[in-house]
């Protein structure tokens, strides 16, 4: 028996997209195969599956190396054998740049290149078609680290990295680890033209709206978006005394409306802007005045979308306030251990938040696939309509076991539950109300009654439908645990 069955969820997901087999052909191996003990697609394996089931630590594989489930997942041979141990999955992240075939311990190396590319390549493959448009959130976080090129950050107070991540809806496209010394946007330019030429290979004629706060709202990139006919952007833009007086009537509306319902009050408007010093022309600027209680509340964005397309409230509301989500796909990479940059060099911090970064990739494939099952994605905007779909009180995860499992192989043990991982715990089951129930089991009833009148109401059904599912589940229980116990004998 095992308490991890949610791994083989993840196992499904994993064949479904091909990702461990792909990201393998992101490294080269110069050890001597008749010396090889683990294989590399075996530590890719144990390392990424470990992280989406909560083992965040090397130290951790010392007993889970042990595991013959985790075994079957990183595709062992021979169960009977432990899979690699701490220090050879240490071995494996401490890859030096260039070809390590000189080095004496050190000889497996990666290219970013080629899993930045895996990364988009993953999110193309998921779309049946292409979306009319997508919006690319762009974001920079802090994770600790006391290693090479941290620096202490003034907005954070405290040494860190300064990682960029990009997502476009939940998927992710890109995770780079960059020292913390530089500003917000830096590099983001050159991440973006990389990710929308590889998006125009496939996809030649769709809009990209680029989406950030004003951490990005740099001249070099709307100019970049300007000069691209179906590229455009929306960001925030800092607040100073000169946009504040171009909206003073605005807040004095919104003053007054505030102190007549004792609410808060906005009230929008939109105008032409341009700095005196680092814009090189006229800009959309929308903004929002508003009054909170004892506080003015004012804010602004700057974008290259025109007004037939998105008003000035819709654009603010619908568009730019989605960006909201992204923060919480950075919270998902941190709850699957993007923040333990705790080896020497950044290098080997970047696999780290590489391996974190797939583990994400593999649970919302996952998730996704959920999704698609239950007719939840539209083919409108992309970002928006998940973020639509997240409306204030409901709970995006898996709400019911049998739905995450309808379609997938009862023999690969599906319905075992979800086991550890982190993003994958389902939420407390909303219980009905007695009255609720009845009502809903006696309109089956009746619906049943009237499609098949010869059929006798039966009101036992249920119940016994309900035990045939937890002696079925007992079943793949024991199966699968009878199964592992024959392999690792």
């Amino acid at each position: 028996m095992t308490t991890e069955g949610g791994s083989l969820l993840l196992r499904q997901a994993d064949r479904k997209i091909g990702l461990l087999r792909r990201v393998a052909r992101c490294f080269t191996d110069y050890r001597q195969p008749e010396r090889i003990e683990h294989r590399l697609e075996e530590m890719l394996a144990q390392r990424i599956y470990g992280l989406a089931l909560g083992y965040e630590d090397l130290n951790d594989h010392e007993q889970r190396r042990q595991d013959p489930l985790l075994g079957e997942l990183a595709g062992k041979r021979d169960l009977s054998e432990p899979l690699a141990g701490k220090s050879t999955l240490n071995r494996l992240e401490l890859t030096p740049a260039g070809s390590p075939a000189a080095e004496r311990y050190n000889k497996i190396a990666y290219s970013p290149e080629a899993i930045d590319e895996l990364l988009v390549t993953l999110f193309l493959e998921s779309h049946r078609k292409a979306p009319r448009s997508m919006v690319l959130d762009l974001d920079a976080t802090d994770t600790h680290g006391k290693q090479e090129a941290r620096f202490f950050h003034g907005y954070y107070n405290h040494y860190c990295y300064l990682p960029l991540y990009i997502f476009c809806g939940d998927q992710l496209l890109r995770a780079r680890l960059r020292p913390s010394n530089i500003d917000a946007s830096a590099e983001s330019l050159e991440e973006v033209q990389r990710i929308v030429a590889q998006i125009r290979k496939a996809w030649p004629h769709m809009q990209v709206i680029l989406r950030a706060d004003s951490g990005f709202c740099r001249e070099e990139l709307m100019a970049w978006c300007e000069q691209h006919e179906v590229v455009d952007y929306v960001f925030g833009f800092a607040r100073n005394q000169r946009l504040r007086r171009k909206i003073a009537k605005e807040m004095r509306q919104a003053t007054k409306e505030q102190q007549r319902t004792g609410q808060p009050a906005r009230v929008f408007t939109e105008f032409f802007y341009q700095t005196r010093k680092t814009w090189s022309r006229n800009r959309r600027v929308v903004a929002k005045a508003e009054q909170i209680p004892d506080k003015e509340n004012p804010r602004y964005v700057v974008t290259s979308l025109p007004f037939a397309a998105w008003p000035t409230r819709e654009l603010y509301e619908q568009l730019y306030c989605a960006r909201g989500e992204m923060e919480n796909r950075i919270k998902e990479q941190l709850s699957l251990f993007s923040d333990r940059m705790s080896t020497e060099s950044l290098r080997s911090n970047q696999l780290r938040l590489y391996f974190s970064s797939l583990a994400y990739v593999l649970v919302e494939a996952l998730r996704r696939s959920r999704r698609n099952r239950m007719g939840r994605v539209s083919s409108r905007d992309y970002s928006i309509t998940i973020a639509e779909d997240r409306r204030p009180g409901s709970y995006h995860r898996a709400k019911d076991l049998d739905a995450l499992c309808k379609g997938l192989p009862l023999e690969e043990g599906l319905c075992l539950g979800l086991g550890s991982s982190t993003l994958l715990k389902n939420p407390p089951s909303q219980k009905l109300h007695p009255s609720s129930r009845k009502q809903k089991a006696a309109a089956r009833l009746k619906h049943s009654s009237k499609a098949n009148p010869d059929r006798l109401p039966d009101r036992k059904t249920n119940t016994e439908k309900r035990e045939q599912r937890k002696m079925n589940q007992l079943a793949v229980q024991s199966t699968i645990g009878l199964h592992l116990v024959r392999k690792a004998g």
